[in-house]
């Protein structure tokens, strides 16, 4: 093989060839990165979000208000790390599955099985997208990501990159399919795979699931015992002791010993209270050798989550599909690949956070949003969602946005059944550019995107003051107040002064001041806040080319 000549390289391209040799050498994921660049729009433009107020629903105002974005998820991501960043409990994505067959859209184009670059399209789509991602996640926080065995191989490597290998947590196996396919050219494939990390796995813990019917239906009552229903547990380990052997006597004057090289599992003392307080059971006649009655009351009430998800218990496919045609009858061309809401009500369940925000940045038909609504409706709990999705084919317009509209309020089935909505709120949202001239119009868009922005960033919609330089907005529970001119400081705290409830203090400024000493004297709990750094840098380059303070 020839010598690579690096004689007419500059210094930054040697450094790029040394590191591109340092990563052959590494164990781990390598790609062609050079080959496989991603194009954006948002290329030197600030992205941002813009609220459709006629899409938005609103049910009751004690609910929580989640959040819709229409739009490249890369862009939403981007303006999520302005507004979420270190907030969210808990990610899932089912993201496309680079089977070859039309699922995987790159640059405006399909990626087909023939594609040399197929894998390095897919890990730098991938990869982009799970960086920004992860910059969301709390320290407690966890991400689930849905994958077949096309890409399961490339997809541990890159997470173990990305998130760490010490912070994986465990592929889990959901069975999909509740039979074997027949007409599989070699072996039925009933299982897809959901990779689970944490962001700090010394932080992350996981919260037990529900008990079921079938875990319930072992329990019995044959003597009607009124501690209730109870199942039998051995009382002989399978071992030798020297103190394990001793007589016990039955209800009928039996005498039961342990069987040879085996012992009873508790010391003769503590046998005899058990067989007190009626925890012994000598079978239906009084004579067969005792067992320990363990009473389901005493039961953990929750097990520990298995790598393994049974379809019985976390749905399957095609009952994605029918829970999809409940909506809408043409379902079959709108979405091929929906995934059971069962599902992801097992992998939400599993988040100890008390108000867990849940990211689905793949949402497609929007089966995320449903399930956490479906949730909240079961538990009476509170958690939100944000779901993202472009709208290729209508997929957010036609499937996703009605979907969840219809669970909030209410529908009837394509068989004309009635469903009773789960109630909530849901504001709709795309996402669009701000560019960094320094225009009018620029200087406008900046002021109310930043607003909208920053009350996506503390949840506060209902709006109080909105007028030149200031606004406030609030919620139930706390105030946001903003200020573009830092001039009308003086009005700004005054406004302040009026408001009861915990306040959120942002203040834009061109030096970066933050203000701590202008609110030292405040009662009551305010906190100053810091502007995202990438909206501060817009506001910067379009205010920064005037002398002095400028006013929006």
């Amino acid at each position: 093989m020839p010598k690579k000549d690096y004689t007419g390289f500059s210094r930054e391209q040697l450094i790029d060839e040394l590191n591109k040799l340092a990563k052959r050498k590494k164990y781990g994921l390598v790609w062609d990165k050079e080959r496989t660049k991603e194009q954006f729009e948002s290329d030197g433009n600030l992205p941002v979000l813009v609220e459709d107020t006629q899409k938005e629903v609103r049910t009751n105002n004690d609910e929580p208000t989640n959040i819709l974005i229409e739009g490249d998820n890369y862009h939403a991501l981007s303006v999520l790390n302005y507004t979420h960043a270190r907030s969210i409990d808990v990610i899932y994505i089912d993201p496309p599955y680079n089977t070859g067959n039309d699922d995987f859209k790159y640059n405006d184009k399909f990626v087909d099985q023939e594609d040399n670059y197929r894998h390095s399209k897919w890990l730098s789509f991938m990869s982009k997208r799970l960086r920004l991602a992860k910059q969301l996640l709390k320290n407690t926080g966890v991400i689930f990501i849905s994958i077949d065995d096309n890409e399961l191989a490339q997809l541990k490597l890159l997470c173990d990159e990305i998130f760490l290998e010490q912070n994986f947590i465990a592929i889990i196996s959901w069975q999909r399919a509740y039979s074997p396919k027949n007409q599989s050219k070699k072996i039925s494939k009933d299982i897809e795979y959901i990779l689970c990390y944490s962001i700090n796995s010394d932080f992350t813990d996981f919260a037990l699931l529900p008990r079921t019917d079938k875990m319930n239906s072992r329990y019995k009552n044959p003597d009607k015992d009124p501690r209730g229903v109870w199942k039998p547990g051995d009382l002989v380990a399978n071992e030798e002791r020297k103190h394990g052997h001793y007589i016990i006597v039955g209800p009928k004057g039996d005498k039961f010993n342990s069987p040879k090289g085996k012992h009873w599992s508790f010391a003769k003392d503590t046998m005899l209270e058990l067989q007190k307080d009626n925890r012994l059971y000598f079978g239906k006649d009084g004579k067969a050798i005792p067992s320990l009655k363990q009473f389901l009351s005493e039961v953990q009430q929750g097990r520990k989550a298995s790598t393994l998800f049974h379809h019985e218990e976390a749905g399957h496919n095609d009952e994605a599909k029918k829970e999809l045609k409940d909506f809408f009858k043409q379902s079959d061309d709108l979405f091929q690949t929906p995934k059971p809401t069962r599902l992801i009500k097992q992998l939400i369940r599993l988040s100890i956070a008390k108000n867990p925000v849940i990211l689905d940045f793949f949402a497609g038909s929007g089966t995320t949003g449903q399930a956490v609504l479906a949730l909240n409706s079961e538990d009476n709990g509170k958690r939100r969602f944000i779901l993202c999705t472009n709208n290729e084919n209508n997929i957010c317009t036609e499937v996703c946005y009605p979907r969840i509209k219809k669970v909030i309020q209410g529908y009837k089935t394509t068989k004309g059944e009635k469903v009773k909505g789960l109630g909530s709120n849901l504001k709709y949202y795309q996402t669009r550019f701000v560019g960094s001239e320094p225009t009018h119009r620029n200087k406008k868009l900046l002021t109310e995107k930043s607003i909208e922005m920053l009350c996506i960033k503390e949840n506060t919609f209902d709006e109080v003051l909105n007028k030149k330089d200031i606004s406030i907005f609030k919620n139930r529970e706390r105030f946001t107040a903003i200020l573009f001119d830092e001039i009308k400081l003086e009005d700004f705290k005054y406004e302040i002064r009026k408001l009861s409830k915990p306040v959120s203090v942002y203040v834009f400024s061109l030096e970066g001041d933050d203000f701590s000493e202008e609110f030292e004297d405040f009662e009551g709990d305010i906190t100053l806040c810091s502007i995202p750094e990438a909206i501060l840098k817009v506001y910067r380059r379009i205010y920064g080319t005037s002398r002095g303070k400028r006013s929006i």
